[in-house]
């Protein structure tokens, strides 16, 4: 048992003990786990009390669990699956470059073939670099503007993620101050300017008192795909300073990238970054990341150009760079956005979901709301009681820590109860729309948060 479990007086939740009822096989998994692996999770994310659930398999927009229990998946892969679960063309794709080997040492066709897909999408694409993971891609971008700059500090808004390296711990959900997470360098922390999220003036302030300013990143629809959105002027605003103070602007794209719309959030805006980190959706839900940008930027990573200049290269290995079966999964991916409508598919759904989540929140007469942009969805919990009404609620009217705020009991008596009644939510009572989920898909997850409201208030959490 959890602590959080101790720390509950009611400890006997008829939410609780029917999750419990229905998962016993994932229960028996968990316990092993936890004998392996710390907290017996891989991400932090994945951490739920009592225990997550484990899925067997998934297609299209559901999954199923090892007890045959069937969930209709708004987890998305963590944002990476805008195509749904093992779409046929993808997964081909990957079958078939798996079968040709999965690691040469040496460059390959398919990595070509996927740098020309995602310059298909991306405008601002020069060059592309391929990594690993977003938090590879995001830790180049960084590097790639302090020695572009040659400049040390980083401009970043309290509560926008850009990956677990040392650069981004702080002010992501704790640490606002800008002090070092545990096992961080203080010197590194403190190369970090942190910025209220929508706030102009202080990023002009920021980079004209600091001249050591290298770059500004941000998530461009903001915080967890726009939990605490920004406006487009906001980010124009970003352009328009960073060229005036002579830094760079980086687009954190790893989930914004091919679901705002096919060419990412840049596109959608209309404005070109420096550099831009891509991952997840590029490719093709596999492992795999890109940062791409700018060709006199990304040619600190040239061997030729270095050497002309008579400067020394940034090093970059990196055994699963380009690895030939993300490549394969990634092109198959992006074609596919590129010559259908999928992501627009994926928005449509989305705003159907929060239209009947609003509706059902009415219904009960509980003041939260449910928003969001593109095909992701938000819960707001109202943590200050605001008077608003669920399909009233302005997320621009409220402060990014207040947006974010969830009680840590009542966030996981829901993930439970959707979960009971066949809904997987991502830990923040979200997510994402995939192309593979229908209006049958819909109005059942409508439903099951109309029962998980319900036992919410039997079990006296919601008056």
């Amino acid at each position: 048992m959890s602590s959080a479990s101790l720390e509950d007086p009611r400890v006997n939740s008829t939410i609780v003990a029917a999750y419990r009822a229905k998962t016993p096989g994932s229960a028996d998994l968990a316990a092993q786990a936890r004998a392996l692996l710390p907290s017996g999770i891989a991400h932090d994310a994945r951490n739920l009390d009592p225990y997550g659930t484990y899925i067997a398999r998934a297609l299209g927009p559901h999954k199923w669990d090892v007890d045959g229990n069937k969930y209709i998946d708004y987890f998305g892969g963590h944002g990476a699956l805008i195509l749904g679960h093992s779409h046929p063309t993808v997964t081909a794709a990957a079958a078939a470059a798996m079968a040709d080997g999965t690691q040469f040492g040496a460059s390959h066709p398919r990595e070509i073939d996927w740098a020309r897909a995602i310059q298909r999408l991306i405008p601002s694409a020069e060059r592309v670099r391929f990594t690993s993971s977003g938090t590879e891609a995001t830790l180049m971008a960084v590097r790639l503007a302090r020695a572009f700059t040659g400049r040390q500090a980083i401009l970043r808004f309290k509560g926008h993620f850009h990956g677990w390296h040392d650069q981004m711990t702080s002010a992501y959900t704790n640490h606002y101050d800008g002090t070092a997470t545990l096992g961080v360098l203080s010197d590194v922390a403190r190369q970090s300017v942190l910025v209220d999220p929508g706030d102009l003036a202080g990023v002009d302030a920021a980079l004209s008192n600091n001249p050591d300013i290298a770059a500004v990143i941000i998530e461009p629809t903001g915080s967890s795909f726009g939990q605490v959105p920004v406006a487009a002027e906001f980010l124009h605003g970003l352009r328009r300073l960073t060229s005036l103070h002579g830094a760079l602007l980086i687009f954190d794209e790893v989930v914004t990238g091919f679901r705002v719309s096919p060419g990412g959030a840049q596109v959608a805006f209309g404005i070109r970054p420096d550099l831009s980190s891509f991952a997840k959706i590029v490719a093709g839900g596999l492992p795999g990341a890109a940062v791409v940008g700018r060709k006199d930027i990304l040619d600190y990573l040239d061997f030729q150009v270095s050497a002309a200049a008579g400067r020394e290269k940034i090093g970059h290995p990196g055994t699963f760079n380009a690895n030939p079966v993300s490549a394969a999964a990634g092109i198959a991916c992006l074609t596919i956005l590129a010559e259908t409508d999928a992501v627009a598919a994926a928005a449509r759904t989305a705003a159907d979901l929060r239209a009947g989540l609003n509706d059902a929140l009415t219904k009960a007469g509980v003041a939260w709301s449910v928003y969001g942009t593109s095909s992701g969805f938000h819960l707001f919990m109202n943590p200050t009681g605001r008077a608003i009404t669920p399909h009233g609620f302005d997320p621009g009217t409220a402060a990014f820590n207040e947006l974010k705020t969830q009680d840590p009991r009542l966030n996981n008596r829901m993930r439970l109860a959707m979960l009971t009644n066949g809904v997987d939510l991502n830990p923040r009572l979200g997510g994402f729309t995939s192309a593979t989920h229908t209006a049958a898909d819909i109005a059942e997850t409508v439903a099951a948060f109309s029962e998980a409201l319900a036992m919410l208030k039997t079990e006296g959490e919601l008056p």
